[in-house]
């Protein structure tokens, strides 16, 4: 399905593209455990410290981020990185996992959305939510409606003119009729938010985040 399409489908992603611009942002993540990791470490970031901060840790490891290299690293070093004292545990527990063959990505990436979903929360840190942006984002899954991303939660709200942000049950109803098209759709809440918040920043004269 086309963004157009999408958007004749119902009028508030027209209104995306009309706060937006014509051009969704590039939301995609590397694939397998740069890709995981990452999203450890932007949790609870902004956009702007999470880069700075990764590609403080890619200098640190000479360009090549791997499981070994994680490992081989102390606290001090990851927390130099921006990891937090419970950040440094997941990223640990996430490269044993890699370096073991006890989390096989090649595996997961063949699985039915649910179940790659339940074999990556198994891991500690990992939620819901990194697994679904995860199938969402890598592996470019066309089906996957993050409910507990707050951007979308907030975006959803603005877009329906709702007076309360939607619970769960609101936004898997409200996202039925865009099946099996809803990571398209989640895309366009993702780049309707951004943009407000980029106009935000300009009208305080603020540089834009990226």
């Amino acid at each position: 399905m086309s963004v157009e399409h999408l958007a004749a489908l119902d009028p508030i992603f027209a209104e995306c593209l009309r706060v937006g611009g014509p051009v969704i942002r590039d939301f995609t993540r590397p694939t397998g455990f740069v890709g995981l990791l990452r999203m450890v470490m932007e949790q609870q970031l902004s956009t702007t410290v999470a880069l700075a901060l990764w590609a403080k840790l890619r200098d640190r490891l000479g360009g090549t981020v791997t499981p070994d290299a994680i490992l081989a690293l102390d606290d001090d070093s990851l927390r130099a990185c921006g990891f937090s004292r419970q950040k440094i545990g997941y990223a640990r527990g996430l490269a044993e996992a890699v370096a073991s063959g006890r989390l096989d990505f090649n595996i997961i990436h063949d699985l039915p959305d649910e179940e790659a979903i339940a074999q990556l929360v198994a891991l500690k840190g990992i939620g819901r939510w990194s697994a679904e942006v995860y199938l969402m984002t890598t592996l470019g899954r066309p089906d996957i409606w993050p409910i507990g991303d707050l951007a979308i939660q907030l975006g959803v709200q603005r877009l329906k003119c709702w007076a309360d942000k939607p619970n769960a049950r609101q936004l898997i109803e409200v996202a039925e009729p865009w099946r099996p098209h809803r990571s398209l759709a989640a895309r366009l809440v993702w780049h309707h938010y951004v943009a407000l918040q980029e106009q935000a920043r300009a009208a305080r004269g603020l540089p834009p985040s990226r």
